[in-house]
């Protein structure tokens, strides 16, 4: 008998609450994976009160007994990973047992210049929004065979070759097309050979541990990052990450074959909202937007920008049911929408007389965009205290009964407020 694997992905531009639903369902698994992105992304947990805001480290780990494993498809920043550790050590939360996959690549310090001074360097219509955290040029040297592995940070001649290799291309660039300083080589490698020190006890073989737990029956939980919309090839590009945020990256960024995944299920909030740059159809600039933000606490845990915000979009939503091959809902935040009288829910995009319901390879520009929207009423009753689907008032359960019928899946799970325990459970 095999484990159950379930992977859970943002079904948005990110942001939707993927680590509180993670870890409102780790308790049934063994393994929490988490398998693509890097230290741009920011899951909030809040348990008996208490926040948690995790970068890299997986979701499940408050479950005393579990088995996190960071995995090869993440990008490590080892100071941002020691210190979230850290953090857990001193707050006595590190209740679980970590792995990183030594497979993983690791953001180094020259990546964050150049990821900053790319970014400097794009005009105002290209900019990206991004973190500068150094994600995307610590994906580009991975996939042009010159990155540096968390492995190698254990190796001292392999780490030296490495560094040497990356600082002369490095260093070309800075100082001949950004105008900064070069980088020292002892800096980097000092750095580099004391972060692999305080990481070895964590480093091992993450693809064999969760292949073995499929293997003996364990229950496995795949924790992605973003959102599809910002997926590398599917996200609304070129403002996308720099990742595999959809589903198949679960298989690729954790080393297990696609048969082994029992069921995907996709986050989303019951509005929309993004951070950064890039198309948002549904983008409310004035009050409405406002009221969301300050109602659902929309600033980025990452980097607290000010979120984006809008009304719920089905023709997204409905293409990351079929990208992701969705078989069910997690809906988040149902409560901010307490209190508005009516909701508008966008569901057909018109341009040049065509109409979409679901979003085409290439979106048109807002300015040729209609947008068609429905519209629901609203409901003011507190949602905070229900735990069953219908303790709900009416108007907030067809609410939820109109996403499934236009979405063409169940939503198996509701939230109703930031608490671990205010987490309606319909369809698990």
């Amino acid at each position: 008998m095999k484990g159950k694997a379930e992977v859970i992905i943002g079904a948005q531009w990110g942001d939707e609450g993927k680590g509180r639903i993670v870890d409102a369902l780790a308790d049934r698994v063994e393994v929490v994976v988490r398998y693509q992105g890097g230290a741009n992304a920011g899951h909030t947990v809040i348990v008996e009160g208490e926040k948690h805001v995790f970068h890299l480290l997986p979701s499940g780990m408050l479950y005393p007994g579990k088995t996190c494993v960071i995995g090869n498809g993440v990008v490590v920043d080892p100071d941002q990973f020691l210190s979230e550790i850290g953090e857990l050590r001193e707050r006595r939360k590190d209740k679980a047992r970590l792995v990183i996959s030594e497979s993983a690549h690791v953001v180094m310090p020259y990546h964050k210049i150049i990821d900053e001074a790319e970014e400097k360097r794009r005009s105002k219509g290209r900019k990206i929004g991004t973190t500068k955290r150094g994600i995307g040029p610590c994906y580009a040297d991975k996939v042009n065979r010159i990155g540096i592995r968390v492995g190698d940070l254990l190796a001292a001649d392999t780490l030296r070759e490495k560094v040497i290799e990356n600082l002369e291309i490095k260093n070309l660039l800075l100082t001949r097309i950004f105008n900064e300083a070069p980088i020292p080589f002892e800096e980097q490698m000092e750095k580099a050979l004391a972060w692999g020190q305080q990481m070895s006890p964590y480093i091992g073989d993450g693809a064999a541990i969760v292949n073995d737990a499929l293997d003996k029956g364990r229950g496995v939980l795949f924790e992605g990052a973003q959102g599809t919309l910002l997926d590398v090839d599917h996200g609304t590009y070129p403002f996308v990450t720099s990742s595999s945020a959809s589903a198949g990256g679960a298989c690729i960024g954790s080393g297990v074959g696609p048969t082994r995944i029992d069921r995907v299920l996709g986050v989303a909030k019951a509005y929309c909202t993004r951070v950064g740059e890039g198309p948002f159809p549904t983008e409310e600039l004035g009050a409405v937007g406002e009221r969301l933000r300050e109602a659902g606490g929309e600033y980025g845990a990452t980097t607290g920008r000010p979120r984006r915000c809008g009304w719920l979009d089905m023709v997204a939503l409905r293409y990351a049911v079929r990208v992701n091959g969705l078989g069910g809902i997690a809906l988040t935040k149902l409560d901010v929408l307490t209190g508005l009288d009516r909701l508008q829910v966008c569901t057909g995009y018109e341009c040049e007389g065509k109409l979409y319901d679901i979003l085409p390879p290439r979106l048109p520009g807002a300015e040729n965009l209609v947008l068609h929207y429905e519209t629901l009423p609203g409901w003011s009753e507190d949602l905070s205290g229900c735990r069953k689907i219908e303790e709900l008032p009416v108007a907030a359960r067809n609410y939820v009964q109109f996403i499934e019928e236009k979405c063409g899946v169940p939503v198996v799970l509701i939230g109703v407020g930031s608490g671990r325990e205010q987490t309606i459970l319909s369809g698990l």
